[in-house]
């Protein structure tokens, strides 16, 4: 992806609030029961990175082993968009009410205020996480670099015996038996993923895995022992 743009035109406020942004902390400062994560999810109009549009955004925080309903963030974006697609009809999203959404410019910003220092955990993380550096430095010509955490790999890592290399959400949600009535939302599929995350941490610690950058470690010896196993066969 080429990083080479012109950088979007904001007004004085907005330039102002983007120059207030934090960076991302450090992974080792805070222990996996107290670390803040904001989990991610992102409703888009398609899976092609280059065409498709960010048009809701639904985001739950982690902190303290708990997930406090009063920071929960669930934007719709405005976009000019008429004709119905297979994406639009599964998130339940009508063209009526992308119309009547929130100038990305605000959404976004918002976003990234909400998010602060902290990291991101997501389900299938690198779609999202490609996704919005892409929306964010389209709008913004702000570059994110805020470290991803991925369930789907977290989750096989932890629970071998589960034999759910290649799962979907729900398929995790029904294994560790947990009560879902609603899905294909943003912000409920980022509650979700929330929930999950808990009780993989809790898996982490009690594996002695005491912090994001331990748990980093863990991740990248995970990914290069499936990658050899692939190779094998």
């Amino acid at each position: 992806m080429s990083w080479f743009f012109r950088k979007p035109e904001l007004e004085p406020e907005y330039l102002y609030r983007l120059g207030k942004l934090l960076s991302p902390e450090a992974l080792d400062i805070h222990s996996l029961a107290q670390q803040r994560l904001v989990v991610l999810d992102l409703e888009t109009t398609g899976f092609d990175l280059r065409r498709d549009l960010v048009i809701s955004i639904g985001a739950v925080v982690i902190d303290q082993g708990a997930i406090p309903f009063n920071q929960l963030f669930e934007r719709t974006l405005y976009r000019n968009i008429t004709k119905v697609t297979e994406s639009v009809l599964i998130h339940g999203i009508a063209p009526s009410a992308l119309a009547a959404g929130e100038d990305p410019i605000k959404a976004l910003l918002s976003l990234m205020e909400f998010v602060g220092n902290s990291p991101f955990l997501a389900y299938h993380a690198r779609f999202d996480q490609q996704m919005l550096e892409r929306a964010l430095r389209k709008t913004l010509g702000y570059r994110l670099t805020h470290p991803f955490f991925d369930v789907a790999e977290i989750a096989p890592m932890l629970n071998p015996d589960a034999k759910l290399d290649k799962a979907g959400l729900d398929d995790w949600v029904k294994y560790f038996g947990l009560n879902v009535h609603q899905r294909h939302h943003a912000s409920a599929d980022a509650l979700v993923t929330a929930e999950i995350a808990l009780i993989l941490f809790k898996q982490a610690q009690s594996r002695g895995i005491e912090n994001l950058a331990q748990l980093e470690q863990r991740l990248a010896s995970w990914r290069r022992k499936q990658q050899a196993n692939t190779l094998a066969f």
